[in-house]
């Protein structure tokens, strides 16, 4: 099982790099083509408007769809070969986290019918699959007793994936919004207003789930640690990153805050994120440092 969490892993990590070169093909297609005419004079070379490949879209949505089935079927086998929720190492957390990743976006391709939002969201995924690659050891590993609690970890190392997973769906909402300059700079691409209310969408979604993710790991720490909060550094950081957000939807929702401030505090929080999920396990002691690589 353990091999065939591997091959299906690459397996995804194959389909979501070809996503990725899909998604981008759609905004950066050539928008003049040239083709060779006879004339009394001889052949010349004329310019006619470019357009997207009717296969293009349709094929990047299927691959995308393929890397998620994949990737899910790598998980299952990580499970059933470790015995426990695949969230035990750095290896298993990021791969969950770029399954996340195609995940939520390919839920959000459905709801908004902006295919244009995966030539960010997808390469963030295959960075993070290509990481894991290069870096993590996937071999399993026995856990350690702190980790032993199955339920806790389930729930607590599950829903704070899935929420930083969401988020990146925002981060990648607010580029599309600095890309577009505030207006449709890009016609391939989607509205601003519209690349701000999917980041906005995403978020209402994200920020729950990293609450609760917070608070499953408050009752992980009194169960393992026997305190419920003890200001460790992978705490603080998640605190300054549950702070960003807060601060986003209530600069938001109060004060108005649209465009391009809006924008750039998504793009701090996901930098917070960012650093959370990778500075603190790997750079900075603390008990969070359990796991190794």
């Amino acid at each position: 099982m353990e091999h065939l969490a591997y091959q299906t892993f690459v397996a995804g990590f194959a389909l979501t790099l070809a996503a990725s070169a899909l998604y981008l093909a759609l905004p950066l297609w050539p928008r003049v083509t040239f083709r060779a005419a006879a004339t009394e004079a001889g052949s010349v070379l004329v310019a006619t408007a470019g357009s997207v490949p009717a296969w293009l879209p349709p094929a990047a949505t299927a691959t995308s769809l393929a890397a998620l089935v994949s990737l899910t079927a790598s998980l299952a086998f990580r499970w059933v070969a470790a015995g426990h929720p695949p969230y035990a190492n750095m290896w298993e957390y990021t791969v969950g986290f770029s399954w996340g990743i195609v995940l939520f976006y390919a839920l959000f391709e459905r709801v908004y019918r902006q295919r244009t939002l995966g030539a960010i969201v997808l390469p963030v995924a295959a960075t993070l699959q290509a990481v894991s690659l290069a870096f993590f050891p996937s071999e399993v590993q026995p856990l350690i007793p702190a980790l032993q609690s199955e339920r806790i970890l389930f729930l607590h190392v599950g829903t704070m994936m899935v929420a930083y997973a969401a988020l990146t769906v925002s981060f990648g909402g607010a580029v599309l919004y600095f890309v577009q300059g505030g207006e449709r700079r890009f016609s391939r691409l989607p509205a601003a207003e519209l690349a701000e209310e999917i980041a906005h969408r995403a978020v209402l979604i994200g920020f729950p789930l990293l609450a609760l993710g917070i608070a499953l790991g408050a009752w992980w720490g009194n169960s393992a640690w026997g305190r419920y909060w003890g200001w460790d550094p992978k705490e603080t950081s998640a605190l300054v990153t549950w702070l960003i957000y807060a601060g986003y939807l209530h600069m938001r929702g109060l004060r108005g805050w649209r465009g391009a401030r809006a924008a750039a505090v998504l793009i701090a929080g996901y930098a917070a994120v960012l650093f959370s999920y990778f500075a603190v396990n790997l750079l900075i002691s603390g008990l969070h440092s359990y796991a190794g690589v």
